[in-house]
């Protein structure tokens, strides 16, 4: 499921800007942001030594065991549950190690309201679907493939961004560094630099992801990052 969740996402319409979307200062990301980027990347890749790393300078600049967990929890709709399940495995072992050495990092908070179930699910989802993208997202995939079109919008735009102890824009900012680490997922990579100008992150603030993806992951991550950011701004221009 997670490979078609994935695919089916390249099939977005470049959108004008979500009219709800808050409004963007081009200032550089902060560095809880920043740290959101190698996680989900290495994460994504599997690179679970240099992850490990990251987890751990992740919480040291502020982000809170829920935030990542969270990141590593909807790293599975775009790179499998094993990749998933392989961060968390390290996630809890970073965890342990720092409280042996007498570090206490910040819980966060669990999702604060209920999922909901059934019709009122599939509304939801379609609703925050159309508010990331921008515009209510259909196509021929999706009618060749109506139940990838069911998944995304009960689950993944449902169960998961539902989930409200992340923010949208820090799981864009996730999304992206996932993406940037899997070759041939370019389209995917696209549509979320729409998605996250979409949600409030500027123009300014994406280039610095690409620049943290450079310095702190992998030129080839950040290269691909980089040309699907200047085609999303071409497309946004018009």
């Amino acid at each position: 499921m997670a490979a078609g969740l994935v695919a089916a996402l390249s099939m977005v319409a470049a959108p004008a800007l979500a009219a709800d979307a808050p409004p963007a200062a081009d200032s550089p990301l902060a560095p809880r942001q920043q740290a959101i980027v190698p996680i989900a990347a290495f994460a994504a890749a599997g690179d679970i030594a240099r992850l490990s790393t990251a987890l751990g300078q992740g919480l040291d600049a502020g982000l809170t065991v829920s935030e990542v967990r969270e990141v590593l929890v909807q790293l599975y709709a775009y790179a499998g549950f094993p990749r998933s399940l392989n961060a968390l495995g390290e996630f809890m072992k970073v965890l342990e190690a720092r409280r042996q050495r007498g570090i206490q990092d910040a819980p966060g908070r669990a999702p604060g309201r209920p999922i909901p179930q059934g019709d009122a699910l599939l509304a939801a989802g379609t609703a925050n679907q159309t508010r990331l993208s921008g515009a209510p997202v259909k196509g021929p995939l999706f009618d060749f493939a109506p139940a990838i079109d069911t998944y995304l919008k009960t689950h993944l735009f449902g169960d998961i961004f539902e989930r409200d102890n992340l923010d949208w824009p820090s799981r864009e900012i996730a999304t992206v560094g996932m993406l940037s680490a899997l070759p041939g997922a370019e389209s995917q990579l696209q549509s979320h630099m729409r998605i996250s100008m979409n949600v409030g992150l500027a123009p300014g603030q994406l280039r610095h992801l690409v620049q943290v993806l450079g310095e702190r992951v992998d030129a080839a991550h950040a290269a691909r990052a980089d040309a699907a950011l200047a085609r999303a701004l071409a497309a946004r221009a018009g």
